[in-house]
């Protein structure tokens, strides 16, 4: 949440799960402008009132929603060398699913709205830059990255690479983009 934890009963994580998917289920449906707090409410069966208690906006809901299905389908993978980590990783992080115009619309609110901008830097953008960030550690510790390459500028390279081409919609990006990203830059690297 982008406040304080709220007073009151606690959340029924059974709920939370329904919130959240009822929140994905409407984005895939309607696209992030055509969704609503009504609807999450219905397709979860719970109140409205409960949905706010929980997180001050929508755009928090799906902020969640969309932290929870980063860290179920994008791991950290540890196949023991750069190569094969970083396809893995920039193969499922390039793999969007339908998933473009969701995270269009967290950047268009995080644009609207500069506390929910904090949210969604701190809680779901800097989460992905350190899940790359230990990837590429794993790599410096076995010697796979040049001395005195900065890590920051690596990670800025790739993430700019996704949000250019999620923003333009110019070249693909889906698993392809993701292989060759990760040679690009294991290439670079050495």
């Amino acid at each position: 949440m982008t406040s304080e934890r709220r007073q009151g009963r606690p959340r029924s994580e059974e709920a939370r799960r329904a919130i959240l998917a009822a929140a994905m289920d409407g984005l895939q449906e309607h696209g992030y402008a055509g969704l609503t707090i009504e609807g999450i409410a219905a397709r979860a069966g719970v109140g409205k009132q409960t949905i706010y208690r929980w997180w001050p906006s929508q755009a928090d809901v799906v902020l969640d929603a969309m932290l929870d299905l980063a860290e179920t389908e994008i791991a950290v993978p540890d196949e023991g060398s750069l190569p094969a980590d970083l396809t893995a990783f920039l193969t499922a992080t390039f793999r969007q699913r339908g998933r473009r115009p969701v995270l269009i619309g967290l950047m268009a609110q995080a644009l609207l709205d500069p506390v929910f901008a904090v949210a969604f830097r701190e809680r779901f953008l800097f989460s992905r830059r350190a899940a790359l960030g230990e990837l590429l550690e794993r790599a410096k510790v076995r010697g796979e990255i040049a001395a005195g390459l900065d890590p920051e500028l690596l990670i800025d390279v790739v993430y700019g690479v996704l949000w250019y081409r999620l923003l333009l919609d110019h070249a693909p990006l889906d698993e392809a983009a993701g292989r060759q990203l990760a040679d690009l830059v294991v290439r670079a690297v050495r």
